[in-house]
C-alpha cells in the first residue's frame, strides 16, 4: 500500500487529533493531516489548450554507476582498466556503449552522453547531497543523515519557485527517500532543509513494482458519496468563517484551511487517476518492466503528462531489497552484478521510457536526466574510500563520471565532454553538480540567480551557483 508522507505539524500550529475530528472530520476524504500538508498544488489558472509546459524527469542512479564499464568505455586501455565488457555500436555512428545495454544502444539517437561530470566528494551521503542540491555538502563528510541544516534539494526549489499545472504540485519524488540500513534518517539533501520543510516536494511512497500497488488517500471510500464529501467541505468553510472558532484554534486552523484547499485541488483535478497505474495498458506496463524502477518511470511519465514540472525517481537503496542489493555500489563482483542484475533492469526500463516519451511527443519539452552521485575508479581494485572494495570491484570516484541527458532541447546522438585515456579525469567541458542544477532550473523556466533566505546564516542564497550548460542543443 502506498501513502503520501510528511512530518506532522509541530509547535503552536499543532492541533489535537480529537479536536480535528470533532470540528468536521478533517481526515477529509481519507487523507490524514500529515498527508494534507504535503499536497501543495496551486489552483490551476489555465483553461483550454495551451502549449505544454516544460518538465524534467530526474532518475537518480544511487550507488554510483561505473562509467568506464557502461558509457565511457576505454577498450584500448589495459585489462585492469577496461575490464571484462566490450563496447557495441549504437544507432548513432561513432558512439559505442556497453554490450549489456542492447536496448539502450537502439535509443542513442535520443541521448546525450555527458561524460564530463565531476566533483570532489567520494562519500555516498554527502555526494548524494551535492547532486540533489547542486551544492557541496555544508559540513565534514562524517554523516550521511539528513539534518535541518541541509541545502534545499532541486525538487524543493522547484516546489517553491516552480509553477503548478492543472491542480498538481510542481514537484514529486518517488518511490521513496534514500536511506542507509542502520540509520534512523534519510540521506542528506533530499528535502527542503534550511529553506523550510513546507517547501519539500510531494513524496509518493511505495513499491510501484508490486502487483497490489495502490495510492491511498486520493480516492473516496465506496460508502462515501460525493454529496456527503461536499457537505463536509461546506461545514469546514462555515467553521473557517466563524471568527471565534478561528481565534480559538489560531494558526492551526489557518494551516488546515490551506492544506484542505490543496487537497481539494488535487481531488477536483483527478490526481487519483493520474497516480493510478492500473489505467495503463498491460502491454505498456510490461514493456517498462514489472519492477520498481520500471513502474516508477512509467508513473513519472504520467505525472509529467498531467502537468508536474519535476519528477525525481530514486533507484533502490539497501533498505529496499529482497535478498539482492540492487544499487550501483559495485565494490565487489562488479561485472557479474552489472551483467546479470543492474544492466538488464536499467536497459529495459529506461529504453522503454525514452521510446514512450518520444512516441507521445513529450521529449520535445521534457528534459530527462539519469545520473548517480559519482562514478567508479578507473582501475579495478583501486582503493579510494571503502574497505569493502575487492580486486573484482571498483571504489567510489567523483573526478569523472557520466550523466545521460535526453529531450528538452538537448540534441540526441551526441557525446558532450570527454575524459582522459583511462576515464579517470575530465579532459574537456567539465560540468559540476551546480552546473547541472542550473541547467535543469533554466529548462524549467526558473531563474537560477534568484534568491531564497537562508535562515541559518541570515543570508540570501542563489538557487544555484552554477552556470547552465547552453551548448547541448
Amino acid at each position: 500500500m502506498l501513502s503520501l508522507f510528511t512530518p506532522p505539524l509541530t509547535g503552536k500550529s499543532r492541533l489535537p487529533r480529537r479536536e480535528l475530528l470533532r470540528i468536521g472530520g478533517l481526515s477529509l476524504l481519507g487523507l490524514s493531516a500529515g498527508q494534507l500538508a504535503k499536497l501543495r498544488a496551486e489552483d490551476a489558472t489555465a483553461s483550454g489548450k495551451q502549449p505544454r509546459a516544460k518538465a524534467c524527469i530526474f532518475l537518480f542512479l544511487f550507488g554510483g554507476p561505473s562509467q568506464i564499464d557502461l558509457w565511457d568505455m576505454k577498450p584500448q586501455a589495459g585489462p585492469e582498466i577496461r575490464g571484462e565488457f566490450n563496447p557495441v555500436a549504437t544507432n548513432v555512428p561513432g558512439i559505442q556503449i556497453c554490450e549489456h545495454l542492447p536496448l539502450l544502444a537502439k535509443q542513442m539517437d535520443k541521448l546525450c552522453l555527458l561524460r564530463s561530470m565531476s566533483h570532489r566528494m567520494n562519500v555516498h551521503g554527502p555526494a548524494c547531497s551535492e547532486i540533489f542540491t547542486g551544492r557541496p555538502y555544508f559540513g565534514p563528510p562524517t554523516t550521511d543523515q539528513a539534518t535541518r541544516e541541509d541545502w534545499p534539494s532541486l525538487s524543493s526549489l522547484t516546489t517553491r519557485f516552480g509553477k503548478s499545472n492543472r491542480g498538481l504540485p510542481p514537484s514529486v519524488v518517488l518511490p521513496w527517500y534514500l536511506q542507509f540500513t542502520g540509520q534512523a534518517k534519510k540521506i542528506a539533501g533530499q528535502t527542503a532543509g534550511r529553506m523550510g520543510e513546507s517547501h519539500s516536494a510531494m513524496l509518493v511512497q511505495g513499491d510501484l513494482g508490486r502487483a497490489d500497488f495502490e495510492l491511498a488517500g486520493l480516492r473516496l471510500p465506496e460508502d462515501v458519496p460525493w454529496e456527503r464529501t461536499v457537505n463536509r467541505r461546506d461545514l469546514l468553510d462555515s467553521i473557517q468563517a466563524n471568527q471565534s472558532a478561528s481565534k480559538a484554534f489560531g494558526n492551526g486552523l489557518t494551516m488546515l484551511d490551506e492544506n484542505r484547499r490543496r487537497a481539494w485541488s488535487l481531488l477536483e483535478h483527478r490526481a487519483g487517476e493520474v497516480l493510478d497505474l492500473q489505467r495503463e495498458k498491460p502491454e505498456t506496463r510490461e514493456k517498462y518492466g514489472q519492477t520498481t524502477v520500471g513502474q516508477s518511470l512509467l508513473m513519472a511519465r504520467r505525472l509529467v503528462e498531467a502537468g508536474v514540472s519535476l519528477v525525481t525517481v530514486n533507484w533502490q537503496d539497501e533498505t529496499h531489497i529482497d535478498g539482492v542489493n540492487t544499487c550501483w555500489d559495485t565494490h565487489q563482483e562488479n561485472f557479474p552484478k552489472l551483467k546479470t542484475l543492474l544492466c538488464p533492469l536499467f536497459d529495459k526500463a529506461f529504453s522503454a521510457f525514452l521510446e514512450d516519451l518520444h512516441q507521445r511527443g513529450l521529449l520535445e519539452t521534457t528534459l530527462v536526466v539519469a545520473v548517480g552521485e559519482f562514478g567508479r575508479t578507473p582501475r579495478l581494485g583501486q582503493f579510494e574510500q571503502s574497505s569493502n572494495t575487492r580486486k573484482t570491484g571498483r571504489d567510489h570516484w567523483p573526478h569523472a563520471f557520466t550523466a545521460l541527458l535526453a529531450g528538452g532541447g538537448v540534441r540526441g546522438g551526441q557525446v558532450y565532454g570527454s575524459t582522459n585515456e583511462n576515464g579517470g579525469y575530465v579532459k574537456e567541458k567539465p560540468v559540476s553538480p551546480a552546473d547541472l542544477s542550473a541547467t535543469i532550473l533554466h529548462h524549467l523556466g526558473i531563474d537560477p540567480q534568484q534568491t531564497w533566505p537562508d535562515e541559518f546564516q541570515n543570508l540570501p542564497r542563489k538557487l544555484s551557483e552554477g552556470k547552465a550548460v547552453r551548448d547541448l542543443g
